[in-house]
C-alpha cells in the first residue's frame, strides 16, 4: 500500500481515463473490489452482503437515482435509504466511484475517526440520508419520505434497500400497510434475497416463504428479478416506476459473497473477516472478473 495509492491500486488494469463507472456492471465489479479491499484493511466484516447487493446498487447509481454528485442536498433528488446498514461498503463504495468524495478515503474504513463507519453513517458523508444498521427501520423511514413527498407534489422517488433476513422484523410490514394505505407509488422496496442472514439460511431461522405473496398480500405490485443481471434489474425499476396507485418492491435473488467462489453461499463470510491466503484467492478471482 506504500508503494501505490488506494485509488491507483483498484483502478490498475483500466485504461488511462479510469474505469467507465457510468456502466453498471463495471461499478459492481468495483464494488466488490472495494468492499475486499476495505473490509481486508479494515478487519472488519459483512463482505458476503456487499457482494450479493453489489449489483442493486450499482444499478441504483447509474441508471436509476436522479443525483447530482456535485450538489448532493439537491432538493429534488432521488432518496435512498440502505435499511441492511451493515452493507454500507457498497454504498460507500459507490459514492466515491461516481464522484461523492475521494476514492483514497475508502481505504480509511471502520478506522478510528473515520467518518466511514462500519454500518453506513450520513454523519458528514454526501449522498447518504439515513444512518443504519438496526434493521427493520429503513422501510419506515422511507415510508415516512414518501409520503412527504407526495403530500407536497415533489417529483422524486424513495428507494429502499433491505435484506431478507430483515424482513423478519415486524416493523417492515407495518411499513409495507402504511405503504398501501397512502397509495405510495413513488416508492420501491428491494429485497437483496440472498436467502441468508447473520448465522444460518433464513428458511432455519424464521421461514419467509411463500415471499412474494405475502407482499402481494399487502397490496404492493410485485416483481421478482435476478440480482446479479443488471439489464433485469434496471428493467424491474423502470417496471416498479410506471405502476401507480401502490408502492413496488424488487425481490432481487442473488447469492450472498457473489463472485468468490469459497464465499459464495457459505454463512461464515457474513461475519468472517478477507486476511492472508484467503485475501488472495478472493482478490485473484476478482481479478479475473474484471470487466
Amino acid at each position: 500500500m506504500t508503494a501505490v495509492s488506494y485509488t491507483e491500486l483498484t483502478h490498475a488494469g483500466f485504461s488511462p481515463a479510469g474505469p467507465d463507472t457510468a456502466d453498471p456492471r463495471v461499478l459492481a465489479w468495483l464494488i466488490r473490489r472495494h468492499g475486499l479491499e476495505m473490509t481486508h484493511l479494515s478487519r472488519g466484516s459483512h463482505i458476503g452482503a456487499i457482494f450479493s447487493v453489489a449489483e442493486i446498487i450499482a444499478v441504483l447509481y447509474t441508471k436509476v437515482l436522479r443525483i447530482r454528485p456535485d450538489d448532493p442536498k439537491w432538493p429534488e433528488r432521488d432518496r435512498l435509504i440502505l435499511s441492511k446498514g451493515h452493507a454500507g461498503a457498497a454504498v460507500y463504495a459507490a459514492l466515491a466511484e461516481r464522484g461523492f468524495f475521494p476514492v483514497e478515503e475508502l481505504k480509511t474504513h471502520y478506522a478510528n475517526g473515520s467518518r466511514l463507519s462500519g454500518h453506513v453513517s450520513h454523519k458528514g458523508i454526501p449522498g447518504v440520508e439515513m444512518s443504519t444498521g438496526s434493521l427493520g427501520h429503513g422501510l419506515s423511514v422511507a415510508v415516512g419520505m414518501a409520503l412527504g413527498a407526495k403530500r407536497d407534489g415533489a417529483a422524486w422517488r424513495t428507494y429502499c434497500v433491505l435484506g431478507d433476513g430483515e424482513c423478519d422484523e415486524g416493523s417492515v410490514w407495518e411499513a409495507a400497510l402504511q405503504a398501501r394505505q397512502f397509495g405510495l407509488d413513488r416508492l420501491t422496496a428491494v429485497v437483496d434475497h440472498n436467502r441468508m442472514q447473520s448465522l444460518d439460511f433464513c428458511e432455519n431461522t424464521l421461514a419467509l416463504e411463500p415471499f412474494a405473496d405475502k407482499w402481494r398480500a399487502f397490496g404492493w405490485h410485485v416483481i421478482e428479478a435476478d440480482g446479479h443481471d443488471t439489464d433485469a434489474l434496471a428493467a424491474a425499476f423502470a417496471e416498479a416506476d410506471a405502476v401507480r396507485d401502490r408502492p413496488s418492491v424488487i425481490i432481487a435473488k442473488t447469492v450472498k459473497g457473489k463472485g468468490v467462489s469459497f464465499m459464495e453461499n457459505n454463512i461464515l463470510w457474513h461475519y468472517r473477516t478477507p486476511q492472508g491466503e484467503e485475501y488472495e484467492a478472493a482478490l485473484l478471482e476478482l481479478e479475473g472478473q474484471r470487466p
